[in-house]
């Protein structure tokens, strides 16, 4: 039973339980602050590992094997906890780990070549709450429903295995473990398969700033995972440039390439990426972006970044001085706030320092960040960093996600803070422009529950997260100081977690919505001007209060032929008559004048129809709270063929 020193063994990571081809199971641990450290395999023996250099402890458990549970012991302490690496945590992050073997799984996504970020189409999920069942089994059922409407990639949140029946996941501290409730770690690669066989890709939204609350063992064994030089807003900061931080880095990098490897994940949307604090260079970002794109081989992987800061430096490549971290993309706080305050008026809070103008929303769209650099008054700082060089595709735009819809006291989703008209318009918005829309679960159709913050915990911790999510939604003014505070759903209670559960028959009783979604999907994705997402190619002018046009080049905007050039109207406001319409954006490229080829009040959507947007003398009656695109017409008008006049001048 003792340690096997003599035999390379096979290893997939530096750390964890690795089943051998030739039996058996390889033990390896990292506790430098430890002189002992045992394997105690239930119904079985306890084993001492062996010392290695740098804190490592290692050794070969012939009688173990694939489904064997196993604690570690340390030192010969009474108490035992699971393995910091464990690969499945059967019983919650509090009880035995268990012996994984990522290998046995049978794949049949062999000619997988993964996902770009140019045409990718984003989908947020929530396990939990995406099905009744809320596990990888049920979800799997409705990968069809998605992939039918246009989506290209789900995005999973966090599936590291966090305490309780339910919760975000953001708290998890068994990182390479499985959420239990979810399904075994197998479902999970089922799930992927099946997306994958569906021409889905799937990422996974991963937590390296901090780890959960409850459940969090790794300064067991060595303290050095942590570091107090740092602030961080939800915990001890992770220790990646401190004594001993090459083997934290390690075990995050690593971490990164095991659900690309083992999973065959497509990708990960990396949370909070300005809490995770590195003054070395190449950054641990940039570590972690290199060990995921080497796991994934020759597949094509996305790597996306939230980052409120909105350095642009972490998309770029990583230059001479260690700047830069690669990504391919960020999250657009900025898109988000914009049309929120658009869409309901509300500027508190973080909403501050947006007017929801039209001008705001025509820049999102050509530039991406509105804030590069100025000063922001919430925060009394400037924000953001120049971003004038990245192309559209870079920012993921969205303007519903898992944090917004729940920062409010009832956790209600757009369609009901807005009218139906204006969010058909801006919806229009979100999934034309060049940059990547992301949508959240259930947004295709319109859902009628809500997504609550939620989180199970015992009774102490619960009672502060719970006073804790009050003080925070205190900061909106609509909320603070009103008897509002007094119905923030606790997110310890049940009620909370099931109330926010997908209702997948709404997918048919709100079909106008996803005919809606479809619809822009399928123009985005087969209308050539539309899938080029060249921000480069497309301008913008605002026409009134909040009316603005976009109009999408098909070639450079000098060039002569101009047949391929769209236009998109967004009107949130009342219906708006220019005549004349002085804006050179609303030029026709031909004398034959623009078509209607798409619109947000057609009845098929649930609107109230779509008069001419244009006539024929060249007027403009722009309706409201609706969006229309216009292509080139074909065909000239009759009333266009008559010779012009000129201005002024004796026409005798």
């Amino acid at each position: 039973m003792a340690a096997d020193g003599e035999a390379q063994r096979f290893r997939r990571l530096p750390h964890g339980a690795e089943v051998q081809p030739d039996g058996g199971v390889h033990f390896r641990v990292w506790a430098p602050d430890r002189r002992r450290v045992a394997v105690v395999i239930e119904d079985g023996p306890e084993v001492e590992l062996e010392a290695e250099a740098g804190g490592w402890f290692a050794a070969w458990i012939g009688s173990a094997g694939v489904g064997s549970r196993y604690r570690c012991r340390l030192d010969g302490e009474d108490r035992t906890y699971p393995d910091p690496a464990s690969r499945f945590q059967p019983d919650g992050p509090h009880g035995a780990s268990e012996v994984i073997d990522p290998g046995s799984f049978r794949w049949t996504d062999e000619g997988w070549e993964g996902v770009r970020r140019r045409g990718a189409v984003l989908y947020e999920m929530h396990i939990g709450t995406f099905t009744a069942a809320g596990t990888f089994a049920a979800a799997m059922e409705h990968l069809p429903a998605l992939r039918e409407i246009g989506i290209t990639c789900v995005e999973l949140m966090p599936l590291a295995c966090f305490p309780g029946a339910f919760g975000w996941g953001y708290d998890g501290v068994d990182l390479f473990a499985p959420y239990q409730g979810y399904g075994h770690p197998d479902d999970v690669r089922r799930f992927v398969d099946r997306a994958h066989a569906l021409g889905l890709g799937v990422i996974h939204d991963v937590v390296y700033n901090h780890l959960g609350p409850d459940g969090n063992h790794l300064k067991a064994f060595a303290q050095a995972y942590f570091t107090d030089r740092y602030e961080n807003e939800w915990g001890e900061a992770i220790n990646f440039d401190g004594p001993d931080a090459d083997p934290v880095r390690a075990f995050m990098t690593s971490n990164a390439a095991y659900w690309i490897d083992e999973f065959h994940m497509d990708g990960l949307r990396i949370d909070a990426t300005q809490q995770i604090f590195d003054s070395r260079r190449p950054h641990v970002i940039k570590q972690i972006a290199d060990g995921a794109r080497a796991a994934a081989g020759g597949r094509s992987i996305l790597l996306i970044g939230e980052n409120e800061p909105q350095e642009a430096a972490l998309l770029r490549p990583c230059d001479a001085s260690g700047e830069g971290c690669g990504l391919d993309a960020l999250w657009n706080d900025d898109l988000h706030h914009a049309a929120i305050v658009a869409l309901t008026g509300k500027r508190e809070a973080y909403y501050t320092d947006y007017r929801g103008s039209a001008q705001e929303l025509v820049s999102c769209a050509r530039w991406g960040f509105l804030y590069q650099g100025q000063r922001y008054v919430w925060q009394r700082k400037r924000r953001g960093t120049p971003a004038f060089d990245l192309p559209g595709e870079a920012l993921v735009s969205f303007v519903q996600n898992h944090d917004q819809i729940a920062n409010s006291a009832r956790g209600w989703r757009l369609d009901r803070l807005a009218g139906p008209g204006r969010l058909r318009a801006l919806t229009a918005y979100l999934l034309l422009i060049p940059a990547t829309p992301m949508l959240f679960q259930g947004q295709e159709f319109a859902a009628s529950s809500p997504f609550h913050y939620f989180a199970d915990h015992g009774p102490e911790l619960a009672k502060l997260i719970h006073a804790g999510r009050v003080e925070f939604l205190s900061q909106f003014g609509t909320i603070g100081g009103t008897e509002l505070r007094d119905t923030i759903p606790p997110p310890h209670d049940q009620e909370t977690f099931t109330a926010s559960k997908l209702d997948h028959g709404e997918r048919e009783r709100h079909a106008p919505w996803v005919r809606l979604h479809a619809d822009l999907l399928r123009l985005r994705r087969e209308d050539p001007v539309f899938a080029a997402q060249d921000a480069g190619r497309l301008f913008g002018a605002v026409l009134g209060p909040e009316c603005f046009v976009l109009r999408f080049f098909a070639k450079e905007p000098g060039a002569s032929d101009r047949g391929g050039d769209r236009l998109l109207i967004v009107n949130l406001g009342a219906d708006l008559e220019l005549s004349p319409a002085p804006e050179p954006l609303l030029a026709p490229p031909t004398r034959a004048g623009w078509t209607l080829i798409w619109a947000s009040e057609d009845p098929r959507y649930g609107g109230l129809g779509q008069p001419a947007v244009e006539d024929a003398d060249g007027n403009w009656r722009i309706p409201g709270r609706a969006a229309v695109v216009l292509a080139p017409a074909t065909a000239p008008a009759t009333d266009r063929n008559k010779p012009e006049e000129t201005d002024g001048g004796d026409r005798n």
